[in-house]
């Protein structure tokens, strides 16, 4: 009788029930969507903190900034190689090659860092940056002549001079110069554990990685998109400071962009940078994920001058529009759907509701047939539950559609990160750079997807049916008040 009743009323009502329906899908929906946003805003932050740290790492140590001294202008400062004056295009290269920052650590930190108390394995890097400069001088010719003033280069050139009163002064005429100047980041990789590092967080998608007996070895790996831009491959030749290394591989980062562009062994990249058993960043993995704080503070608390940057410490200084946009989410986004779903449930409970008040005839009828109010409610509330229902059916795929739409479209997420206090400008992760690097090379730029778990569709079946219980409680408790004497009145 429930069933066949519960079928007929529906039937009648197919215009109240949509209305109902589409109430509540739309307050589902918007939840779903929320939620597959906030999910792929999480996994994009994960995205860029595993480029900089590298898969397993929990945190990095790095030396504490020290304030710049007066005589460092952290310009850099390049030679060629002085050239005849008879020569009229000469072509001059020089490379320059700094640690990360200028902050370096002691090797042997690294075995200190790996006896602390929590600490289940640690590893040394060194990141450098490499500044190429190619130029191109146009010398022009000499010739003497005398003044009173004093005479200057003409043309930009570098052979410019002065002199005073009646001394001969040689004159530069058509002198000038050309340069092409290209950064790159470099990171030596400790070859005997490439599980934690700079290199953990790519996979050789060509050619092969280091092996333990390269540990000297003139061998690199190159990054995809900079083997790309400069045309490399494996078995290709790079040349770093008058020294070539053989491209064994080619990385292609797990996540996203890698901010280092060459990998060379640990100890072939302290010799390039003149940093001998030195190293700028120590990654350390901790035996239990839930006790990072505490391995944190013990290793800060022995071993001074260094500076432990956490993930969480990392996230901190995200921004640009990744951050942004993960704000609006889990603020505003999850408030908006919040109240969406709450007036959703408002609306459903005073259109069911408000159809009961017009059913007075009929559940009069019913009572004075003999139905108890208990009966006439649990049929009301049935059939908010299939409209309740209904809804949930429709803002699944509401939602579905809406978070397919995110992923497909893919839109583009900037994220930029700041120092945090270590020498290195991204607590120690590979990249950094020089003053001149910094802003480039910590920008990073995640693809926006929008994933749907079967935990967020549990939760939209949840909702679902809270929806159709509230609105069907609203309307038994509408119709549990009516009596058979309210039936008689309207007839009349």
């Amino acid at each position: 009788m429930f069933g066949i009743y519960l079928k007929r009323e529906l039937g009648r009502r197919k215009k109240a029930a949509l209305v109902i329906a589409l109430g509540l899908a739309l307050g589902i929906a918007l939840v779903i969507t929320v939620n597959s946003v906030s999910a792929g805003m999480t996994q994009a932050q994960d995205k860029v903190l595993q480029s900089l740290y590298g898969l397993g790492t929990d945190m990095t140590v790095t030396k504490a900034r020290t304030a710049p001294t007066a005589n460092s202008s952290g310009a850099p400062r390049f030679e060629f190689d002085a050239k005849g004056e008879d020569d009229d295009d000469t072509e001059q290269s020089s490379d320059r090659v700094s640690t990360q920052g200028g902050q370096v650590l002691k090797a042997a930190l690294v075995t200190q860092v790996a006896d602390q108390k929590g600490v289940a394995a640690a590893v040394g890097a060194l990141t450098l940056n490499v500044t190429k400069v190619d130029g191109s001088f146009t010398q022009g010719k000499a010739q003497s002549s005398s003044g009173t003033s004093g005479n200057s280069g003409q043309g930009g050139g570098p052979g410019g001079g002065s002199g005073g009163g009646s001394t001969a002064a040689p004159q530069v005429q058509g002198g000038g110069a050309s340069f092409d100047v290209n950064s790159y980041a470099v990171a030596g990789v400790d070859v005997t554990n490439q599980d934690l590092g700079p290199l953990a967080s790519s996979k050789i998608s060509s050619g092969v990685t280091f092996t333990s007996a390269q540990a000297n070895a003139k061998v690199a790996v190159v990054s995809k998109s900079y083997a790309k831009e400069n045309s490399y491959k494996v078995g290709s030749t790079l040349t770093i400071s008058s020294t070539k290394y053989k491209i064994i591989g080619i990385a292609t980062p797990d996540s996203s962009d890698s901010t280092t562009d060459v990998y060379l062994p640990l100890k072939q990249a302290q010799t390039l940078g003149d940093a001998a058993s030195q190293v700028t960043t120590i990654y350390v993995k901790a035996t239990d994920s839930q006790q990072i704080d505490t391995v944190k503070a013990t290793i800060q608390k022995n071993i001074s001058g260094t500076t432990v940057t956490t993930s969480a410490d990392l996230a901190e200084t995200v921004s640009g529009s990744l951050s942004t946009a993960s704000n609006l989410a889990t603020s505003v986004g999850k408030w908006l759907s919040i109240a969406v779903l709450i007036a959703a449930f408002l609306v459903a409970a005073l259109l069911t509701s408000s159809a009961v008040s017009r059913r007075v005839r009929e559940f009069g009828t019913l009572k004075a047939l003999g139905w108890p109010s208990r009966r006439v409610t649990r049929q009301v509330v049935g059939e908010s539950m299939v409209n309740g229902l209904l809804g949930g059916a429709l803002g699944i795929g509401l939602g579905l559609a809406a978070a397919y739409t995110v992923t497909a479209i893919s839109p583009k997420l900037t994220a930029e990160l700041g120092s945090t206090g270590g020498g290195g400008g991204m607590g120690g992760g590979p990249g950094g750079g020089g003053p001149g690097q910094q802003s480039a090379s910590n920008t990073m730029e995640i693809a926006l997807s929008a994933p749907v778990s079967v935990t967020t569709i549990a939760l939209a079946v949840g909702l679902a049916v809270a929806g159709g219980l509230i609105a069907g409680a609203m309307g038994g408790w509408r119709a549990s008040r009516m009596r058979p004497a309210d039936a008689l009145r309207s007839v009349s």
